[in-house]
C-alpha cells in the first residue's frame, strides 16, 4: 500500500494537476489574505478562510477527477485487480495521495497568520481552528470528488458532476429556505432524492432491477410514513438539506470552536464515500 501510495502522489507532480491545485487554492487564498488582511488592517485570518471555502467547487473537480475514471479510461484498472493488494487498499492509497497534496497548500497556509502577526496582535486559536475546520472539509470533499470520479471513465464528466454536486452542497442553506414547508412539496423533494439515489446505485451496479427495487422499496416506505401522518413532512426537507449542510459546518471553527461534532460528521462522511469507492470499483472487477 505504501509502494502504490507513494506512486500515487508521485504522479499528481509527473503532470500539471498537483502543480495547478495548489497554484490556484493558494492564489485565491493569497489574494483574499492581501485584501482582508494586509490592506484593510484586518487581524482576523479566519475571516479569509471563511470566503475562500468556494474555492473547493473549483479545485476539488480537477483534483479528483483522475483518480479513478482515467484507470478506466486507459484500462488499467484491470492491472489493479492482478495486484496482491486488496482494492480497498488501493483506493486508501488513491484517497491519501490527493489528501496529501490538499495538506501542502493547508501546510503553506499555517504561515499566513505568523505572518500576520508581524503587524498586531493575532488570535492564532480562532486562525488555526478555522484552518483545522478547512482541513476536514476539504478531505470530506475530496472523498466525495473521488466517488464521483469512480462512476464514470471520463474525466470530463466526473469533473462536471463532483462540481454539480459540490455547488449543491454548498448552496444547500439558500436551497432550504425556497423550498415550500408544505408537506407534499417535501415529499416531492425526497422522491426526487430517492431517485438520485437510485441512478447513482445503477451506476455502480449496472443493475437496473436492483436500482428499481431500491427506488421502488424507499418510495413504498415514504408513501405509507406521508399517508400515516402528513404533519411528520412538513418543513422536513427543508430541515433535511439544513443538517447535511457539509459547508455550514465550517462555522463553528472560524468563530474559535473546536467543533468535535462537525470532525465526526466529516469523518462519516469521509468513510462512507471510500466505501462506496470501493465498492464501485469491486463491481467493476467483477462485472
Amino acid at each position: 500500500m505504501g509502494a502504490f501510495y507513494r506512486k500515487e502522489l508521485k504522479s499528481y507532480f509527473n503532470n500539471m494537476t498537483g502543480f495547478v491545485f495548489l497554484a490556484f487554492i493558494l492564489l485565491m487564498t493569497g489574494i483574499f489574505f492581501t485584501a482582508i488582511n494586509l490592506n484593510q488592517l484586518y487581524p482576523k485570518f479566519e475571516i479569509v478562510i471563511s470566503n475562500v471555502s468556494f474555492i473547493f467547487l473549483l479545485v476539488v473537480p480537477i483534483l479528483t477527477m483522475r483518480s479513478v475514471a482515467e484507470e478506466k479510461h486507459l484500462k488499467t484498472d484491470q492491472l489493479l485487480y492482478s495486484l496482491p493488494v486488496p482494492v480497498t487498499k488501493i483506493v486508501i492509497a488513491k484517497y491519501l495521495a490527493m489528501v496529501s497534496v490538499f495538506l501542502i497548500s493547508v501546510g503553506v497556509m499555517l504561515m499566513y497568520p505568523v505572518v500576520l502577526s508581524f503587524f498586531g496582535d493575532v488570535s492564532f486559536l480562532s486562525a488555526y481552528s478555522a484552518l483545522a475546520g478547512f482541513a476536514f472539509l476539504g478531505c470530506a470533499l475530496i472523498s466525495i470528488g473521488m466517488f464521483m470520479s469512480s462512476l464514470t471513465e471520463s474525466q470530463l464528466i466526473s469533473s462536471v458532476i463532483s462540481f454539480g454536486v459540490l455547488l449543491i452542497m454548498y448552496l444547500m442553506t439558500s436551497l432550504a429556505s425556497i423550498v415550500p414547508n408544505t408537506a407534499i412539496a417535501s415529499f416531492a423533494c425526497f422522491t426526487l432524492l430517492i431517485a438520485a439515489i437510485a441512478a447513482v446505485l445503477y451506476f455502480m451496479t449496472k443493475d437496473a432491477a436492483i436500482s428499481i427495487a431500491g427506488f421502488a422499496v424507499a418510495e413504498f416506505v415514504m408513501l405509507m410514513v406521508y399517508l400515516f401522518n402528513k404533519s411528520l413532512f412538513e418543513g422536513a426537507f427543508a430541515s433535511f438539506l439544513k443538517y447535511f449542510s457539509v459547508f455550514d459546518r465550517l462555522e463553528n471553527f472560524i468563530y474559535g470552536i473546536f467543533d468535535l461534532t462537525a470532525i465526526v460528521y466529516y469523518l462519516s462522511i469521509i468513510f462512507i464515500f471510500v466505501f462506496m469507492t470501493v465498492q464501485s470499483v469491486e463491481k467493476k472487477r467483477w462485472s
